[in-house]
């Protein structure tokens, strides 16, 4: 029987995906679970597999097209059956409709802003678009959604913001691959790219963090003697014991996730009229992939042994590099790190991934001059950048925790024995 193939949904903050690639075109043949096309999130790459065997009798997107989730994409059928024998496909429950554990720490939404509220609990729109709406003061009761049913989604607010309607996504409408602009001697002076997926969802972020918070920023330095001493020992280890993959990284973390458990005041989310502190450390790493940023999150950080951690963390890594990570693991992080020191930036200033209230940058270890009595010595030291939204952490609550960071960082090992 012929049926609909939809666009899956990729976790539950996904709106849309881009489709990258066809692997079957009309007229080829297809076994259940083979893979259909490739989309890409905004977040990472998957695969659409066939819900059942038979022939592609119709594809309704191009590669390129930006399609909304629970949309049509294809129609499967057998020999001798047409496009129009399919009947509506019904978009079947999957786990990501599953509400998150407590522990996992879900993203709130955030508070009101002025007339942006007018409707916005009658009309069916996506938490990402309510996110947008709220912080442009956009009034979404006369807003048109080109989603599934009728729902507004993120693009319905920005085309309201620049006074466009914004249409359902058609094929032969899309994104695009990279294209250059020749020359009259039929050289390319420069190459353009469309800004989509991870790359226009950091741009947003980005830009959205620095309007809508009061970052400031602390440093510190931290001696590294014993954290180096314990690397080389751990890297050494027998290779049954499992621990010569824990990383300066890792032991960073660990120490982030032990210390913010008397730091709760760090452990937030600023939600505007009230702040949420959170119980357990989900704690969010910047992951560089050949797509872009992604930041993964350690669930429960503050529970988990440091080989257990060093372990979830080269999981989440792989997997984000290999564009396979889980869109769900991407978010409900309660305080972020990200690690430029192995690249050998010895200062700079992480921006903060709202609604966190503070964000650590690492930075490169560097020889510095300690002096003891009379004598000045090179000692190993690592740079810590932290930034904090002033409006809901002042400096010297902050100052405190990097400077019981530090204190954790330069007697690891008095640490790992608590």
């Amino acid at each position: 029987m012929a049926i609909e193939v939809l666009m899956p949904r990729q976790g539950n903050t996904v709106e849309s995906c881009i489709l990258v690639s066809w692997k079957k075109h009309e007229g080829d043949t297809v076994a259940e679970g083979e893979t259909l096309c490739e989309v890409e999130t905004d977040k990472a790459t998957f695969e659409v597999p066939a819900p059942q065997a038979g022939l592609v009798l119709r594809l309704l997107s191009k590669e390129g097209d930006d399609v909304p989730v629970l949309t049509p994409i294809a129609i499967l059928g057998a020999p001798g059956e047409t496009a129009v024998d399919a009947p509506r496909a019904q978009a079947a429950p999957s786990a990501a409709s599953v509400p998150p554990r407590e522990t996992q720490a879900p993203a709130p939404s955030p508070a009101p802003v002025g007339a942006a509220r007018t409707g916005m609990r009658k009309r069916a729109i996506s938490p990402r678009a309510r996110r947008l709406a709220e912080m442009n003061g956009v009034a979404v009761a006369g807003v048109q959604g080109s989603g599934p049913g009728g729902r507004i989604i993120e693009r319905d607010v920005r085309a309201a913001m620049t006074g466009r309607t914004a249409a359902p996504a058609k094929a032969g409408a899309g994104a695009g691959a990279p294209a250059a602009a020749t020359a009259a001697g039929g050289a390319a002076p420069f190459t353009e790219m469309p800004v989509r997926g991870v790359r226009k969802l950091t741009a947003e972020r980005m830009r959205a963090s620095l309007a809508g918070t009061a970052q400031l920023s602390l440093d510190m330095s931290a001696n590294a003697a014993r954290l180096l001493a314990y690397r080389a020992e751990v890297k050494g280890s027998a290779p049954e014991r499992g621990l010569s993959g824990i990383s300066i990284n890792d032991m960073v973390l660990f120490s982030v996730s032990r210390v913010l458990r008397s730091f709760p005041e760090m452990n937030a989310h600023f939600l505007g009229d009230r702040i949420r502190q959170w119980s357990r450390v989900n704690l969010g790493f910047a992951v560089d992939t050949p797509r872009g940023l992604l930041v993964p999150v350690i669930r429960n950080a503050d529970s988990l042994s440091l080989k257990a951690l060093s372990a979830e963390t080269t999981r989440l890594a792989a997997q984000c590099r290999d564009g396979k990570i889980n869109p769900d693991e991407l978010s409900g992080a309660t305080f972020t790190v990200s690690n430029l020191g192995s690249l050998g930036v010895e200062h700079f200033t992480p921006v903060l991934n709202p609604p966190e209230v503070g964000i650590l940058g690492v930075c490169a270890i560097q020889p510095r001059p300690v002096q003891s009595g009379t004598e000045v010595s090179l000692v190993p030291h690592i740079v810590f950048s932290l930034t904090i939204d002033h409006q809901a952490v002042d400096g010297a609550p902050a100052a405190r925790f990097l400077a019981a960071l530090c204190d954790a960082v330069s007697q690891f090992d008095l640490l790992l024995a608590e």
